[in-house]
């Protein structure tokens, strides 16, 4: 549709409505007209005679498809906004116009036979900027479109009908004090709804309404900066700038908005701590405690937070070594403490003179000066009544064990230090849960004992003295006593008895043994072991004096039997080399067991087997019924068995020769108790060997008393006497035995050259290295170890009875 508005509703588009009447289409186009006007007409040529000629050919006139209608219109009639015309209508009401789309019907209406539109609603270009209809021209005879739906916008014409806003606000930012001019401080922004593109609407520009001199905005940024040179937050710290923004650029008859921007000036070290007078004085007694404070000075600083933060020190030496100062970090008072003890006799005024300066300083402000202040404090030392004073701080003393009653120890003395040396008594503090073993004398301080002391049940004793002053028993001191008890040689060495000593069958060495003293070492260091009398009470045990305080029991007899003899008892005696010596008799307790082969455990297999097995009685008693079980089975089915072999001797028509076979074995080597072979080869031998090995003998008839050679008795009464023994004998195997005997005979006066008769003479050769040779040489060993023992044993006894 071809768009010619007769008539335009700005006038800026005047000039654009004049050039498209310049561009018509002819009658002879069917486009259709658009147009604000209502007298808008076809144009036609018209020929020298005054007819009017339709040109064949159409112009091309101004293709328009929009519309402008303003915005917040206000009025009792509706806006006329424009018309639609087609060339088709020929005015006589054949042709109906119709209008669809956005807000058609509602928003805008059009008359459908003149084709104008209005708008019936006050539009808002903020809500909606333009709207998109469909334009049709029907044709009523036939009700068909003449022409192809048309499309065109109506777009809302902007008014400045909306003022700048602020998205936020009040704003609140901050700034440093003496700050310098045009140093930012904070960006504010307004928004304004207007059509930007349009005039001068939306253009805002921003101005200070209140806040100046101090502060200044840039008109097109909205930047504030500062504007007065060093604003001091401590004269003032709070400034409420509003500042307003104005559209149409600032032209009268433009909308404003406004903000507040609350600046806070922060604070900067720019002032030095001051004291508020120069002179201060404060009074301490001398009874004020080391550690504890005694007054307070204080420098005001017009700064807050770490710029205010102060330190102090003390300038001179000697006020410094008697007080020390500290800042208190919640009141930034200078605390004065005392580093020493004040005596008011020796110096009665201290004068300190202390300095004040910040802990934080800004280098750009050090054209400000010295951020430093001092005054000067005097304290005077005020005289107080002191208690007395010890001449030490504690006293250790000495006193000897078990002596006299009234003793004395050592003595404590105090004195006044006041002026008036006021006398001094002393006291000890008394506990009821503790024995008293001292007293003090109350005017010398001179302690004695009141018992009798024994260092074994308390070596130290601690009590505590307390002085006082005669004229006033108020004032107390206390002094921490300490006595040693000195050791005396009153207590016996000890062995200690409780535990039995177990002895291995085929051992020497059986056990080294020691003792305790409770005396000090320097009265019991070293300890002397030996027998009663020096004689030993029983030949099969001696004693060997280690002479390092300990001692070893050995054996005498290279083997104990445990079924002959259990248990044996030896009384030993102990003696110190204190002064004075003293000893004691002690009676060991020795077992017999048969320990365990191949290890140094000395424990009895009889006992290791039960505690290892870790029986009970009646499992213990089980097992025995068991085996009684199993023996009488074995007898039983031996005595079957001979029962079956009877048939074979019993007749006396087999002359086949008959094998009886005995399973019973011979003692062999272990059979040595019953009878001595060697004695058999040598009778001179036989009087000596006569008593049994395995049991203590109680008499050993000695060398010196052996029987001349014409006195011995004959081989023959020898054999009759050895047999009826062993008959007699209930200790021999309960088995025939085959002897044999071989005598040499006697009278030769070369004497036998055998070796048998070598064992009745007595050898001065050790056979205790056969014990290293092996197990095959076990028993050799134990042979000529035993005689060798029982030789010794003889010839000790009797040189003991000589004695006695």
């Amino acid at each position: 549709m071809k768009v010619n508005p007769s008539s335009c509703l700005c006038p800026v588009l005047l000039c654009l409505c004049f050039l498209e009447r310049g561009y018509e289409a002819s009658h002879h186009s069917q486009a259709k007209i658009i147009s604000r006007s209502h007298n808008a007409t076809h144009n036609h040529n018209q020929t020298k005679d005054g007819e009017t000629e339709v040109h064949h050919r159409p112009k091309r006139g101004w293709i328009w498809n929009q519309f402008f209608v303003l915005e917040e219109h206000i009025g009792p009639d509706a806006q006329y906004v424009g018309k639609l015309h087609s060339n088709s209508d020929k005015g006589d009401g054949s042709v109906r116009y119709i209008l669809s789309g956005e807000g058609a019907g509602s928003i805008f209406i059009i008359n459908e036979v003149t084709g104008d539109i209005h708008a019936t609603k006050s539009l808002d270009r903020e809500k909606k900027s333009h709207y998109v209809l469909h334009a049709q021209a029907i044709d009523l005879n036939t009700n068909k479109p003449l022409e192809p739906e048309s499309e065109f916008i109506i777009k809302v014409q902007d008014i400045n009908d909306n003022a700048p806003k602020f998205p936020d606000g009040p704003f609140v930012t901050s700034v440093p004090e003496m700050s310098e001019i045009g140093t930012s401080v904070f960006q504010v922004t307004a928004t304004d709804a207007d059509d930007p593109t349009y005039g001068n609407s939306a253009r805002v520009v921003y101005s200070v309404l209140h806040g100046q001199p101090y502060f200044s905005v840039d008109p097109k940024s909205g930047i504030i900066r500062t504007a007065l040179a060093d604003m001091d937050r401590e004269a003032r710290e709070h400034y409420s700038v509003v500042i307003q923004a104005k559209d149409m650029a600032g032209q009268v008859g433009g909308l404003s908005g406004s903000t507040t921007v609350n600046i806070t000036l922060t604070d900067v070290n720019d002032n030095p701590p001051k004291f508020p007078q120069k002179n201060y004085q404060v009074f301490v007694p001398e009874s004020a405690q080391v550690g504890k404070p005694v007054g307070k000075i204080k420098a005001n600083d017009e700064d807050i937070g770490i710029n205010a933060e102060i330190k102090y020190s003390i300038l001179n030496p000697e006020g410094a070594g008697m007080f020390s100062i500290s800042t208190d970090k919640d009141t930034r008072e200078g605390v004065i403490t005392l580093r020493k003890v004040l005596n008011y006799e020796k110096k009665k005024h201290y004068s300190l003179h202390i300095a004040a300066e910040n802990t934080h300083l800004d280098p750009h402000l050090s054209y400000l000066g010295s951020f430093k202040d001092d005054a000067t404090l005097k304290i005077t030392v005020g005289d107080v009544d002191e208690p007395p004073v010890f001449s030490m701080d504690y006293y250790i003393m000495e006193v000897y064990e078990n002596a006299k009653v009234g003793t004395e120890v050592g003595a404590v003395t105090a004195r006044d230090p006041d002026s008036k040396n006021s006398p001094v008594r002393y006291f000890i503090e008394r506990r009821e849960d503790k024995e008293v073993y001292f007293d003090i004398e109350s005017i010398s301080g001179v302690i004695r004992t009141t018992q009798l002391l024994d260092r074994e049940d308390t070596p130290w004793h601690n009590i505590t003295v307390m002085a006082t002053e005669e004229d006033n028993p108020s004032l107390q001191s206390h002094v921490p006593v300490t006595v040693q008890v000195l050791d005396v040689n009153d207590n016996p060495p000890m062995i200690n008895t409780e535990d039995e000593i177990i002895i291995c069958e085929s051992t020497r060495v059986i056990q080294t043994i020691t003792a305790v003293d409770k005396d000090d070492f320097a009265n019991g260091k070293g300890f002397s072991f030996s027998f009663p009398g020096g004689v030993p009470a029983n030949p099969n045990f001696t004693i060997k004096d280690n002479e390092d305080s300990t001692a070893s029991i050995i054996a005498r007899r290279r083997r104990f039997h445990r079924l002959t003899q259990e248990l044996y008892e030896l009384p030993v005696v102990v003696w110190d080399d204190g002064e004075p010596v003293l000893s004691s008799t002690s009676t060991l307790v020795l077992r017999v067991c048969s320990c365990q082969r191949g290890t140094r455990l000395k424990i009895c297999q009889g006992e290791a087997f039960l505690s290892s097995a870790g029986l009970s009685t009646g499992a213990l008693i089980a097992i025995l019924l068991c085996v009684l079980i199993l023996l009488a089975i074995v007898i039983l089915f031996i005595t079957l068995r001979r029962s079956k072999k009877e048939p074979l001797i019993i007749s006396e028509e087999d002359i086949r020769e008959n094998v009886v076979t005995y399973d019973d074995e011979g003692g062999g080597e272990e059979d040595t108790e019953a009878f001595d072979i060697i004695a058999l080869r040598n009778p001179a031998a036989a009087e000596e060997l006569k008593f049994r090995r395995d049991v203590r003998p109680e008499c050993i008839r000695p060398r010196s008393s052996r029987r001349p050679a014409h006195e011995e008795m004959d081989i023959g009464e020898f054999i009759k006497q050895r047999v009826a023994e062993a008959d007699q004998d209930t200790s021999v195997p309960p088995y025939d035995s085959l002897q044999t005997y071989a005598y040499e005979g006697q009278g030769s006066p070369a004497g036998s050259i055998s070796s048998l008769g070598s064992t009745g003479a007595h050898s001065e050769l050790d056979y205790n290295s056969m014990d290293d040779w092996g197990p095959k040489f076990e028993k050799i060993a134990e042979l000529y170890g035993e005689e060798v023992e029982t030789a010794s044993e003889s010839t000790e006894k009797a040189e003991s009875e000589k004695q006695t």
